[in-house]
């Protein structure tokens, strides 16, 4: 399949809307000559790498094999073209032969792997969050064993959350962890939907494990993280962990989802004892925005394919492209997928400015909202390319599968909802939200005209919105919240661009905000309706 990457879009939505050049003085090694050409390497590997073997890998998905697994044709010289190129640790600490840059600029060079491969480019992505939760909760001896081998990309790393019993309640978990003389611990039990928890592109791969050592209290507050490698770092090894077995999947075939056996495996604590949940969010919410850009970046693939089609399929005396409801449907893409990277681009800078508020409030809206975004503009390439999208050989499909994995991941979109609601709307009663308001009611006030005075309308439902889920019985207020987090999305989505639009003049980028302001402000009063259905209306 072919991609491009968007320059445009992308330098737009990250310069204007997100307003990247706020983090000069914490990187001053940032200009638009660097970010120009990051942004093009990234763009060549993806078009002319990753992007050929997204349909081969697709069909040929990964191996089985004992207990290794092997992946799909071509997939070993691709990593080893993006290790070569050190694009895993682009914002990496450099003291770990990282190169110190800004997060947001990570997060724009992760869209182009994933739009161009998303199997590929779910590797790694959870080799980031272990380099994270390593920096940030990593003793110095940790530190100095894993993270250079990790941010070079040498090894690569994984999280391993979930259990079959427990699903998305971690508390439930019952792998163990039985301390050892030699301070190590013995991790014993089973993980499943382990994304590329064993592969054959690395010689080692780092998990990091929760698990309950014993006689830690119940629940979630009795959970610690362990690092436990493939390789023991003693001896070189291999460790009491295996691969038992490989899903088969809707879509991201290329990727292996792996249930993982540890059987007396050898891990370290990192962290504090029963803090792992803690130590856990730390890559929980980088993987909640990483994810939520891996949807926009899905959808831009599947508005490429779509486009492209269009503009060669004749049909009723010329090409479908000229079409009306064809240009309805390719416009609706374009315009939420600039709308979705706007805010995943924009919660990444505000993680680089220290802006937690904002980047806590952000980062629901860019995994839930931009998820969701990816599946309806897949859904929505398929349809323009009518019958031959639901048929496999006309590959919009592919895009449709892979897509349909993201509102799931790393807590589903309803807890994503609820995380909004709950954490962040509650945990500073609505003070960030109201920030995003003003924000949006500024933005709204400098673009005038039809547009701005449709953002300014979209606002205030939001307040209201707002006023609402702050005073709602919580059972009340849970049944309005997916409704709310979409609210939320919709207007912070037209106010960054709307900012943007304030920085830097550009005539494409007005023309299809008014379209997403005609197309989805106008839906705000039936949001809030949505809002405000009460738990009472629920009638299972």
């Amino acid at each position: 399949m072919s991609y491009a990457a968007p320059i445009q879009d992308m330098r737009f939505a990250l310069e204007a809307c997100a307003d990247v050049w706020r983090l000069r003085e914490r990187y001053p090694e940032l200009d638009a000559d660097l970010l120009a050409a990051i942004l093009e390497g990234a763009g060549a590997l993806a078009a002319e790498t990753l992007a050929p073997i997204n349909r081969s890998g697709d069909r040929a998905g990964v191996r089985f094999e004992g207990d290794v697994v092997r992946a799909a044709p071509g997939f070993r010289e691709a990593y080893e073209a993006f290790k070569a190129g050190g694009w895993q640790g682009l914002a990496a600490d450099p003291a770990y032969g990282g190169q110190g840059l800004p997060r947001a600029v990570a997060l724009a060079v992760m869209e182009t792997t994933h739009s161009a491969n998303m199997s590929f480019g779910l590797l790694p992505m959870l080799t980031l969050g272990a380099i994270e939760a390593i920096e940030q909760h990593g003793t110095p001896d940790q530190k100095r064993l894993y993270l250079e081998k990790l941010v070079s990309g040498e090894w690569t790393g994984t999280m391993n959350l979930t259990e079959p019993q427990a699903g998305s309640d971690l508390g439930a978990l019952t792998t163990k962890a039985i301390p050892q003389a030699d301070g190590a611990y013995a991790i014993t039990g089973q993980k499943i939907f382990i994304t590329w928890g064993e592969h054959d592109l690395a010689p080692n791969i780092i998990h990091l494990v929760l698990a309950r050592i014993e006689g830690a209290p119940a629940g979630s507050k009795g959970i610690s993280m362990f690092i436990v490698p493939k390789v023991r770092d003693a001896d070189g090894a291999r460790n009491a962990v295996r691969c038992i077995g490989v899903e088969e999947k809707m879509g991201i075939h290329a990727s292996p989802t792996c249930t993982m056996a540890y059987e007396g495996a050898q891990g370290w604590l990192i962290g504090e004892e029963n803090r792992g949940l803690h130590a856990m969010f730390t890559m929980m919410n980088a993987a909640r925005l990483n994810v939520g850009m891996e949807g926009v970046a899905v959808a831009e693939a599947a508005y490429q394919k779509a486009l492209a089609y269009a503009r060669e399929r004749k049909q009723g005396g010329g090409l479908i492209v000229q079409h009306p409801d064809v240009k309805r449907m390719l416009t609706t893409m374009r315009a939420k997928i600039q709308a979705g990277r706007a805010i995943c681009y924009a919660c990444a800078v505000a993680a680089d400015a220290g802006d937690k508020a904002m980047e806590d409030l952000l980062t629901p809206l860019a995994k839930g909202w931009g998820t969701d975004l990816g599946v309806e503009c897949a859904s929505i390439g398929v349809q323009v390319h009518g019958g031959m999208g639901f048929v496999e050989e006309g590959g919009a499909a592919q895009y449709y599968r892979d897509a349909r994995i993201t509102p799931i991941y790393e807590g589903t979109n309803g807890i994503q909802a609820i995380d909004l609601y709950g954490r962040k709307l509650l945990g500073d009663r609505g003070e960030a939200m109201r920030r995003l308001i003003g924000e949006a009611r500024g933005a709204a006030e400098a673009l005038g005209g039809a547009v701005g005075d449709r953002l300014a309308a979209a606002a205030a439902v939001l307040e209201a919105a707002t006023d609402y889920m702050l005073a709602a019985e919580r059972d009340d207020a849970l049944a309005g919240a997916a409704a709310y987090l979409v609210l939320a999305g919709d207007v912070a989505g037209a106010s960054l661009i709307a900012q943007g639009l304030a920085r830097r003049a550009d005539a494409e980028q007005r023309a299809l905000l008014g379209f997403y302001a005609q197309t989805v402000l106008t839906r705000a009063d039936a949001r809030l309706a949505e809002v405000k259905l009460g738990a009472a209306a629920l009638g299972i």
